[in-house]
This record gives C-alpha cells, sequence and structure tokens, in this order.
C-alpha cells in the first residue's frame, strides 16, 4: 500500500483527521517564507492533540535552517524525521548532529538529477524551484513522474509536488512511487487544509492501480 504524508498542517482538528485517517507522517514546516508556516510552540500543541496507535509520525521541514533553529525546534516538539532543503553536506551535518532521520528533497529536472548513491535516509522527489519562487515547495507544480519510473532508488523515495486526489493515482503509476507527499494539493484556499480533499487524496492513493 503506498504511504501518504500530509504536509503543512495547522491546526487540531486537521491532526486529528490525519491521525483517524491513518496517515503514515504529518508534516510541520518550520519556514517563515510558506503560508503553511507554524512556530515549535504550534507545532507541539498539535502533536500533542492525538495520542496512541493513530498517532502519525511527525516531519519537520527545515530550509536551509541553521543548528541552534533546529535544536530550539526539537527541545519545544519531538520530531521522528528531519525533511531538509538544502545541500546534500548540510543534510549529512544535520542527520550526524541530531541523530535524526534526514529526507533530502530534490528537484527534478531530468533523470540525471535523481540520487544514485544513499547519502541519507531518504529523499522527497518534486518539481525543481524556478527563478522568482519564495519557497522551495508546496507550489503544486508537477514533473515529468515517468522519469522515476525505472530508477532503482537507492534509499527510500516519496513523491511530491502538485498532487491532488484527481491525479495522485496516475501519480503513483506511472512513477512507481512508495509513499506520497500532498500539501496544497488537499486545500480549500492557500495554506488551509480541506478535510474531504484528505479524505479523498488517502483514499484514492490507497488504490491498487
Amino acid at each position: 500500500m503506498t504511504k501518504v504524508k500530509i504536509c503543512g498542517v495547522r491546526d487540531v482538528a486537521t491532526m486529528q483527521l490525519c491521525a483517524s485517517l491513518g496517515v503514515d507522517w504529518v508534516g510541520f514546516v518550520f519556514h517563515p517564507a510558506s503560508p503553511r508556516y507554524v512556530l515549535p510552540e504550534q507545532a507541539r500543541r498539535l502533536h500533542e492533540s492525538v495520542s496512541g496507535g493513530l498517532t502519525p509520525s511527525r516531519v519537520g521541514l527545515f530550509v536551509k535552517a541553521d543548528d541552534k533553529t533546529i535544536e530550539h525546534t526539537l527541545q519545544t516538539v519531538p520530531l521522528n524525521v528531519l525533511q531538509i532543503y538544502d545541500s546534500v553536506e548540510r543534510a549529512k551535518e544535520i542527520r550526524s548532529r541530531f541523530g535524526l532521520p534526514v529526507w533530502l528533497a530534490r528537484g527534478m529536472k531530468s533523470a540525471s538529477d535523481l540520487p544514485v548513491r544513499a547519502e541519507v535516509d531518504g529523499y522527497v522527489i518534486e518539481a525543481p524551484r524556478q527563478d522568482g519562487d519564495d519557497r522551495p515547495g508546496g507550489l503544486g507544480r508537477t514533473f515529468d513522474w515517468a522519469l522515476t519510473q525505472e530508477w532503482k532508488a537507492p534509499a527510500f523515495w516519496m513523491l511530491a509536488g502538485g498532487l491532488t486526489p484527481s491525479n495522485v493515482q496516475n501519480a503513483i503509476n506511472a512513477s512507481s512511487a512508495p509513499a506520497v507527499d500532498v500539501s496544497s494539493g488537499v486545500e480549500s484556499r492557500v495554506g488551509e487544509k480541506s478535510h474531504k480533499l484528505i479524505e479523498q487524496f488517502v483514499e484514492k492513493a490507497r488504490i491498487r492501480g
């Protein structure tokens, strides 16, 4: 079954919905330029709003963050995974410094952009950043999913970028992704999650091709 990550969770009701649906991961965005930005204290309240077996793993998203920022966040809210937008070298430093699994985001222009060595614990494969973008993700932009079809992934990976309830099945079939990550594609407006769209996305993502 394809695994699902709902990124950019900002309110308790959405956090609890993700838990009730058995979503595999929820993402907290700690990047101030994002409309889905949350403070560590807000993320802690979301973390504390669900417990027990229904609890999704917590992923913290950081963009070129320094150690002090990450350390303060981890002191405030428990995270299971760090999703990093930075260089490979910096991602490896963060993994060594904090001892948590690190997923590195990689923008795809061609198949040559796909990782060939497992330098971190996982990869988030998405559309590349373009000139004028004020943030690296959550922009609703797709890429050619077939580029990953024959890729021999060196580590765990997930497909992101422009996914919606209406295209996620096609995306999974075209890319052979073991997991999918959605943010803007399940929003009623920028930064506000739609519970109906989340439910539809999870249902569609889990239908076998």
